[in-house]
């Protein structure tokens, strides 16, 4: 059993899925910073100097300055700025891993497909596979002389 987790450990899958895990991880956190430090303190500015971290709503009558007072007093509410960072931030990796794997795409060599011309039954005339030897419609038996004389 031990061999065996050691060989599933060990497959190329398992590695790349955890380098890719590891990187998005950093990734992640580049994003939040990003949007934390640099997108959402300039937009909150522009809307008239709103910290969009510390936006929420009260459902409690009791009053709180802050978000982190709030948290700490234990009171309902609703975080709806750092909701909104978390769009942003969703938002953000999207569109960068749309670019990723539209480059991807650019740059991997295009599989063309291979077009055959259709077959079709000598008896009733429907579209068959090349290697059939009843056709599926009629149920004719299409023998390769039958096959060569009717195409």
């Amino acid at each position: 059993m031990i061999n065996e987790f050691k060989q599933f450990i060990m497959r190329g899958n398992v590695i790349d899925m955890a380098v890719g895990v590891i990187i998005g991880a950093a990734f992640g956190k580049i994003v939040g910073s990003l949007v934390d430090d640099v997108i959402m303190p300039p937009l909150g500015l522009i809307m008239g100097k709103v910290d969009f971290s510390n936006l929420f709503i009260n459902l409690s009558g009791t009053e709180a300055a802050s978000l982190a007072e709030a948290k700490a007093l234990g009171l309902p509410i609703i975080a709806y700025g750092a909701f909104l960072n978390t769009v942003v931030n969703f938002l953000i990796v999207a569109f960068a891993i749309f670019m990723l794997i539209k480059q991807v795409n650019r740059l991997m060599p295009k599989h063309e497909e291979v077009v055959t011309e259709p077959h079709f039954c000598p008896y009733c005339k429907s579209e068959i596979k090349e290697d059939a030897t009843r056709c599926p419609h009629c149920t004719s038996e299409l023998t390769p002389a039958v096959k060569e004389n009717k195409e």
